[in-house]
């Protein structure tokens, strides 16, 4: 995010809107640069100009994932895109038990997109990255022309080290083992839809976007050798779990009653006929150990307020054909398949 020289008249940041020329390299880009990203991103590193950011790096191995986000709309209960964007990217540098240290962000704008839409979010989003503890350290702005964007994208990278003897994988589940959540499944997903659908519900259903480091470093300090993190984003619990039972070769059981689902959102998906184990959650995650160490990894995660509602949903066993199953409420088993297609497009 370099700056040059800047017009002398500042942005219009109430009733401006992107244009062409924010993306041009130019004056006009530079200004939108420092009078927006770099004034709501500030840090040592940002605050250098340099195309690149340079850092030393804490003992310990280096984690980094990218990721983009393309979510509609763009304001929903709960957060927004910038938010999400920090929220996501935090918590795939997590799952691998790591400290995320720093993020970068590219900005994809449709000319028109208003500019107080866009401080919006970038605010959001620093508001996001401060609370998580991490620095957005470089990034990029691109600016395509009206109708061939949605707004704006974000496409994200964050790095983050691992400390020793913490080395979770979705590869490492194993017979014998016990599945946990850390909360309710399908808030993200069916707050995103009600909001489509112009639905409404005596309760709120409000996104659980969330960072969730703070939550996983008291798990791996209770219990260093968890074997599975994952946050069940897109396809939810179902097609994660899937995904999980593949990599490690294993076959899983879980407990139709166990599952922690609010009452709004399972009657939201009713409605909507969808399944809550297939619906997005952007502030949860799925933990996976050995039988022995489930009371206390339980017990750590229902100590941090993001795990408040953590409970034991199944467990690992053989199965040469991988399959995920339930037992449901009425005592009979069902297969929980991978999810055909997307249930909900454009969630994350």
């Amino acid at each position: 995010m370099t700056t040059g020289r800047l017009f002398t008249r500042k942005l219009d940041l109430a009733n401006g809107a992107v244009d062409m020329s924010h993306g041009s390299g130019g004056k006009a880009m530079a200004q939108l640069v420092r009078e927006l990203f770099a004034a709501a991103f500030s840090n040592p590193l940002l605050d250098q100009g340099n195309d690149q950011a340079a850092f030393d790096v804490p003992a310990g191995r280096m984690v980094v994932t990218t990721d983009g986000f393309v979510v509609s709309p763009l304001f929903f209960p709960g957060g927004d895109i910038g938010a999400l964007a920090v929220h996501g990217t935090v918590n795939d540098v997590a799952m691998a038990g790591a400290k995320p240290l720093y993020l970068t962000a590219g900005f994809i704008l449709e000319e028109g997109f208003p500019l107080a839409d866009l401080q919006r979010i970038v605010h959001s989003m620093a508001v996001a990255a401060r609370e998580a503890g991490v620095s957005i350290v470089t990034g990029d702005t691109k600016v395509v022309e009206r109708g061939k964007g949605d707004g704006v994208f974000i496409t994200t990278t964050g790095f983050g080290v691992v400390p020793p003897g913490v080395a979770p994988s979705g590869d490492r589940a194993r017979p014998g083992d016990v599945i946990l959540v850390s909360g309710t499944m399908g808030d993200h997903g069916v707050a995103i839809m009600s909001t489509r659908e112009n639905l409404s519900f005596e309760t709120a259903i409000v996104s659980d976007a969330a960072s969730l480091h703070g939550l996983v470093a008291g798990m791996v300090a209770a219990v260093p050798d968890v074997h599975v993190l994952r946050d069940p984003t897109r396809g939810g619990l179902a097609t994660t779990l899937n995904e999980i039972a593949h990599q490690s070769r294993v076959g899983m059981l879980l407990r139709e009653a166990d599952i922690p689902v609010r009452g709004e959102v399972a009657a939201a998906c009713e409605l909507l006929g969808l399944d809550p184990l297939y619906v997005a959650n952007e502030g949860k995650l799925i933990a996976i150990c050995a039988a022995e160490d489930a009371q206390r990894l339980l017990d750590a995660m229902r100590a941090h307020p993001l795990g408040r509602d953590a409970a034991m949903v199944g467990t690992v066993h053989e199965d040469p054909h991988h399959f995920v199953q339930m037992e449901t409420r009425f005592g009979g088993k069902r297969i929980v398949d991978w999810l055909s297609g997307e249930q909900l497009p454009r969630i994350c």
